[in-house]
């Protein structure tokens, strides 16, 4: 048996495309769901870690620096093995996207946080000036200006959050990896995780691109 018919077995790929297929759906799911909720969670934090109450900003900041320590795949393995000891029992897909969201969150948080204190400290008294509540300065003037800074490292966040997705293979969620794994298995050999390998990067390339052409492109905004 040569190369070509050991790893890309191109009538064992065909059979296995259909599960292939299922899979990267089912990580599209997880990853755009964790991306979105991760988002919101890293903005809320960020917020509060700034402007609340000491005693909120404390617990934002311990929040911050645990869920950047923990490894993934031991946060992912607790939520999902240890917590039915307590009574929550949640399945294979929420358990991942809730490990993904609380990490990925955690670094949103921190992205957030460096792009609003980017922001020149005159554009606050301008708006107070201008008669601007907390609230209208942070939406209608400084959140605008942020996320122009942050889009970079932000779309560099979510490559890094699907590509974590192939832990929940972990925890039976048939997402591609498990998918090509089982594919794997049941024609004993290995050119279904060939074809995974090859799809991830067929989704994964075009987006390292753009986050260089954005980081290109407001390095130079900036520059001007």
């Amino acid at each position: 048996m040569d190369v070509f018919d050991t790893f890309l077995n191109v009538a064992v790929l065909r059979r296995s495309l259909p599960m292939l297929l299922d899979g990267l759906w089912l990580t599209l799911q997880l990853g755009a769901a964790s991306i979105v909720a991760g988002l919101i969670l890293g903005l809320i934090v960020a917020l509060l870690g700034l402007y609340a109450v000491k005693p909120v900003r404390i617990l934002m900041r311990l929040y911050i620096d645990i869920f950047r320590s923990i490894p993934l795949l031991v946060l992912l393995i607790v939520v999902y093995y240890a917590l039915p000891f307590v009574g929550v029992r949640l399945t294979s897909f929420a358990s991942a996207m809730a490990a993904l969201t609380l990490v990925s969150g955690a670094y949103t948080a921190e992205i957030f946080r460096a792009g609003i204190q980017a922001i020149p400290h005159g554009q606050f008294e301008a708006s107070a000036a201008l008669g601007l509540n907390q609230r209208q300065t942070m939406v209608d003037v400084i959140l605008p200006q942020a996320v122009r800074i942050v889009i970079p490292p932000l779309t560099n966040n979510a490559i890094n959050v699907i590509k974590d997705t192939a832990l929940a293979s972990v925890v039976a969620m048939p997402d591609l990896l498990k998918q090509a794994t089982q594919a794997q298995a049941l024609t004993a050999n290995p050119s279904p995780l060939i074809g995974a390998a090859l799809i991830y990067i067929a989704f994964l390339w075009p987006l390292v691109l753009f986050v260089s052409y954005l980081e290109r492109r407001y390095s130079g905004g900036r520059q001007a």
